[in-house]
């Protein structure tokens, strides 16, 4: 028992603050920080008990490695002579299980109580964390309003088999009630003492809401062993009466017996309430159309499994006229995959496709409202682009994953059931059909420039940037697109442009944008955005830049098709960008992801720093420069911007800034921040150092020009070009006296710094995204960025010789679809590398306007 003044490292105890199985916490002062804090001691007589020591580090670390508002956050972990403690963050309020000794909860706060869980229960699940013991007492209600999930000592991540062993007790069984959970809130699976997965924690989720809503838990008897037979074998008793049913239908949805018949994810539950008790913010945000033609609504969302429903709960009216039309979310698909493109036939009812289900290679699927299990269409590695009127379908062959949803490859037509597509041009990225189907606009790319051509070989538009997103008006007059100013970043504007070549901006300054349609009559272009985050918001916006705020959802919308019924098409996209590190002399990798976009990975040349973005919201609209050491040391954010790499003696960090472009060097300890003057650039692609980290390499294109690479004194001066135009990806050789680089169209370059002829490096393709030179120079580490799993090669540059270094890849590649970069220390011994995730859930969308 620790007493008034005692001190664990920096932590002087102030008083307790309760005390349980495994210890006691305490409110406690933390002088290095002047703030108070909680310290959670281990107990005295388990500090011996191996069990019990890995169970509380387990916790500890779990804990760690999540950073949401809805999870408790621990701040340092440690030793005092033969205490074991952990220091979190101090919560004022109350339990929620001393919330539900009062009595049960009205509807509409247990729903929010219970929506913020789920999200939190997201966060851990998508960091291979289970709580497995989520109850009321675990579940805290600050006095500020927010939810915060408690104690994850039995948390699971990977549990070595000596370990798993401990938790066990009689043979084939697991003690109930004990270290795998708690009586009355355990799963089926739980109480048989079978393997848990993160369903087994969406079980646990529906008994807590059940017990808010009815204020007693569903399975609750007068034994311990009449408990678990009820939660084995029987039904749980009807909520009162005044329960939605929608809610109802989601909490026995929770309750299923089978793991498979459950909510398959935290995000499909956060899903489901958002849609049952918060109504849409568009009637708040949705301006007139001219004229008055298009009246603001009030919506209510409903998502409901496999059949439409109508949720009438919490009323929407026209805004002083009449009752609004409610809207209805129809599920159509439920294996978790990558949905990539999906659009109606002419029938309005059959759904055409494109997914991988493992990894990013697409397959073409059809889903007709009498047979809704997806049929494959017998066209591998092929991608949809587009439907007609005739009902022939654009799609790429042999296509080869980009990034987020793009894809390049072969453009070819088909008519549907046909297995024989007709190939017309290679190298395109994207298409549209015309109203009449008689002809396409497409996005591909030329000299170094995105281009829009419509018809094809009549160029309309180009940019140095990205086109994305192109759909054709109903009427043939205009192509609506997306333009991204930076390669593959996905912030932009939403675009027109005319058949003579005009563009006109209708609405711009996004963080992210995927997925645009015309709407129905082709008075207003359909497009899915975030201000920030990835969870996009689905606008619409007239010819004259009037947006409004057409459709929100909690996780967010990618918008893919209007029927011409009016029936919209669309995704739900779970996104999450994650970072591995392999640290100099450690035995496995380690995740270094700090909130949830963590990626574009640069080592230190010894390995033991990290340098790498944030692209979270919270990170900031131009994203976040962090840096930490690759032991696990904490994340020191340097500034704004993306980083390009370390100096040689890691003392500043290079990084550009997209809006307005800059070219920015951060100190990495005690220091300026430098500005470097771009002269005539006017977009900023890349950059790096030379290795006398005097002066950097920088890629960027000036007004009208294509891209090409330049080198800039630190101390101050304009860029000056060192390489032809249409050029990019400029690497510094390790002497300094040679560049690499790719370039658009062909392959790679070597050439000297100066300037001087180039020469093309053997072996190495326009499919390689190179890491860096080795050390001695003689050679370079690359991979292919989509091919997953990731392969690290060696190439030796005389020859093109190829060694393999390390293959890669996080255990389970469901919706894994790329890398977007990737490092490696001077001795390779040490590596870091990121991808991204995507799992998609297609909905059709009745009612919505």
């Amino acid at each position: 028992m620790m007493r008034t003044g005692d001190r664990l490292g920096p932590y002087e105890i102030l008083a307790p603050l309760g005390a349980g199985g495994m210890g006691e916490v305490y409110r406690a002062k933390d002088a290095r920080l002047n703030r108070e804090v909680a310290v959670k001691v281990l107990a005295e007589s388990l500090s011996g008990d191996p069990a019990a020591m890995a169970r509380f580090e387990r916790e500890a670390k779990a804990v760690a490695a999540l950073n949401h508002p809805s999870i408790l956050s621990i701040f340092d972990y440690g030793l005092e002579g033969d205490l074991t403690y952990a220091v979190m963050e101090l919560l004022e309020g109350e339990t929620l299980q001393k919330r539900l000794d009062q009595g049960p909860l009205p509807v509409s706060k247990a729903v929010e109580i219970a929506g913020r869980i789920a999200q939190g229960l997201a966060a851990a699940h998508e960091k291979g964390i289970i709580h497995r013991d989520l109850k009321p007492a675990n579940v805290f209600l600050t006095k500020g309003g927010l939810v915060k999930i408690l104690d994850f000592g039995l948390a699971r991540i990977q549990v070595p088999l000596e370990e798993a062993k401990t938790e066990k007790g009689a043979p084939g069984g697991t003690v109930p009630g004990t270290v795998m959970g708690t009586v009355g809130y355990m799963a089926p699976e739980q109480v048989r003492g079978e393997a848990v997965d993160m369903r087994t924690d969406l079980f646990t989720f529906g008994v807590v809401l059940y017990e808010m809503l009815a204020g007693k838990r569903p399975f609750e008897r007068s034994s311990a062993m009449d408990t678990l037979a009820a939660i084995l074998n029987e039904d749980p008793p009807p909520l009162p009466p005044i329960t939605p049913p929608a809610l109802d239908r989601a909490v026995r949805h929770c309750l299923e017996k089978e793991p498979e018949a459950r909510f398959q994810s935290a995000r499909d539950i956060a899903f489901d309430l958002e849609g049952i008790t918060r109504p849409s913010s568009a009637a708040a945000q949705a301006p007139t159309a001219p004229g008055g033609s298009r009246r603001a609504r009030s919506w209510c969302l409903a998502s409901v499994t496999g059949i439409t429903a109508v949720l009438g709960v919490a009323g929407g009216y026209w805004l002083g006229r009449s009752p609004t039309a409610e809207i209805s979310f129809r599920q159509m698909s439920f294996r978790p995959q990558a949905i990539f493109q999906a659009a109606f036939a002419p029938d309005g009812e059959t759904i055409v496709y494109s997914a991988a289900l493992n990894g990013n290679v697409p397959e073409l699927f059809t889903i007709r409202p009498e047979y809704p299990e997806p049929r494959p269409l017998g066209l591998p590695r092929t991608h949809l682009l587009s439907i007609s009127s005739k009902g022939e379908l654009a799609v790429l062959t042999n296509a080869r994953f980009i990034v987020h949803r793009l894809f390049a490859g072969t453009l070819a037509r088909v008519s549907l059931g046909d297995t024989a597509p007709r190939e017309i041009l290679e190298d395109v990225r994207q298409a549209d059909w015309s109203p009449d189907g008689s002809g396409l606009a497409i996005v591909r790319i030329a000299k170094g420039k995105d281009r829009l051509e419509f018809p094809i070989g009549e160029v309309l538009y180009e940019t140095a940037g990205y086109l994305s997103d192109l759909r054709v008006s109903p009427r043939g007059d205009r192509i609506a697109l997306f333009e991204h100013p930076a390669p593959w970043d996905d912030r932009g504007s939403v675009i027109v442009v005319d058949r003579a070549g005009k563009r006109t901006v209708l609405s711009g300054d996004y963080w992210g944008e995927e997925g645009l349609s015309w709407s129905q009559t082709g008075d207003e272009v359909l497009f899915t955005a975030s201000t920030e985050g990835s969870a996009q918001t689905l606008f619409g916006v007239d010819l004259s830049g009037h947006r409004r705020v057409a459709l929100t959802s909690a996780g967010g919308l990618t918008m893919h098709d209007v029927s011409s019924s009016g029936r919209w098409l669309v995704t739900r996209d779970d996104i999450h960008d994650e970072l591995s590190v392999l640290a100099p002399a450690a035995s496995s990798e380690r995740n270094l992801s700090w909130l949830d976009h963590s990626g574009g990975p640069h080592l230190s040349r010894d390995g033991h720093t990290l340098l790498f973005v944030e692209q979270a919201a919270t990170a900031g609209p131009n994203y976040s420069v962090c840096l930490r050491k690759t032991d696990g040391g904490p994340v020191v954010r340097l500034g704004e911007g993306r980083p390009w790499g370390l100096s040689p003696d890691v003392r500043q960090a290079i990084a550009i800034i997209a809006t307005p472009p800059q070219l920015i060097i951060y100190p990495t300890g005690p220091g300026e921040t430098l500005r470097l003057p771009r002269g005539d650039l006017e977009t900023l692609q890349s950059a790096g150092w030379f290795p006398d980290g005097k002066s950097v390499l920088v890629c960027g294109s000036e007004a009208g020009k294509a891209s090409r690479c330049y080198a800039q004194d630190v101390s101050g001066g304009p860029p000056r070009p060192v390489t032809p135009e249409a050029t990019a990806n400029c690497m510094v050789s390790p002497d300094g006296r040679s560049i690499l680089y790719s370039k658009a169209g062909e392959t790679w370059f070597i050439q000297d710094a100066e300037g001087g002829a180039a020469e093309p490096v053997p072996g190495l393709t326009q499919d390689d995204l190179v890491i860096r030179w080795s050390a001695d120079g003689r050679s370079v580490f690359a991979f292919r960025d989509t091919n997953v799993p990731f392969r690290f090669e060696r190439l030796d540059l005389a020859s093109g010789r190829r060694e393999l270094i390390r293959e890669v890849a996080p255990a389970d590649r469901t919706g894994v679809l790329n890398s977007w970069g990737a490092a490696f220390s001077d001795d390779a011994s040490a590596y870091a590398y990121c991808y991204q995730r995507m799992t998609s859930h297609l909905f059709v969308v009745e009612g919505a306007q």
